[in-house]
């Protein structure tokens, strides 16, 4: 039996709900350069890397330089989390018995570190021993770079790790990297795959599951 050696969680959409405030800003942004955007373009963008994210709103009609672009998301996306930080159900509840039971925990999002940060400062001390952002891998999900460089930051082989994702990128770059993967879809779907079990919710999500996964 392979022991659970670490939870890699994806943040948005995952951890956090904060999927619908990046779709409100991108939104906004587009239809300030007199772009029009829709939910599909949204829904398909969902889990990328933000650089992508820039070049598909900049054919969208923004006409902004991408580093300047993605800051402009994020801060609109984090004036709203510090307003509102809304948690995705039983999330919380998972993170802290992971955290009671000595299960060491990564953040792997393509959200970048700024906005990680804001979200980071508001879960409990500890929660999360490596943290990695999408400014601070060369290859974006659905690459399986940022899932190998959690691993490596924690120094466990990724066999016996876990990763919690919401979005068909997350998962594609999850599987890639070897992950055991709990699947819990938010505002899309997501397709059956070896080795990723889909649940509705973290709602009633243990450790001994999690542990099951990689068993």
């Amino acid at each position: 039996m392979t022991e659970l050696a670490a939870v890699l969680w994806d943040m948005d959409g995952t951890l956090v709900d904060s999927e619908p405030y990046w779709i409100e800003c991108e939104q906004r942004l587009v239809e300030e350069h007199g772009g029009t955007w829709s939910d599909a373009q949204a829904k398909d963008l969902i889990g990328s890397d933000l650089f992508v994210s820039a070049a598909v709103l900049r054919a969208a009609g923004v006409d902004m330089e991408p580093v300047a672009l993605v800051n402009r998301l994020m801060d609109g996306v984090i004036e709203r989390v510090q307003a509102e930080l809304p948690w995705r159900p039983g999330a919380r509840e998972l993170l802290a018995e992971c955290k009671s039971a000595g299960i060491r925990c990564a953040l792997v999002t393509m959200s970048w570190r700024r906005f990680a940060q804001a979200i980071l400062t508001a879960c409990p001390d500890g929660s999360f021993e490596v943290t990695i952002t999408g400014d601070e891998v060369t290859h974006g999900k659905p690459h399986p770079e940022p899932y190998e460089a959690a691993a490596r930051g924690l120094g466990v082989d990724l066999g016996a790790c876990v990763a919690i994702e919401d979005s068909r990128t997350g998962v594609a770059s999850a599987l890639a990297a070897g992950c055991a993967t709990l699947g819990v879809p938010h505002v899309v779907q997501l397709d059956p795959a070896q080795n990723l079990t889909i649940r509705d919710t973290l709602v009633g999500v243990t450790v001994n599951d999690l542990r099951a996964l990689v068993g």
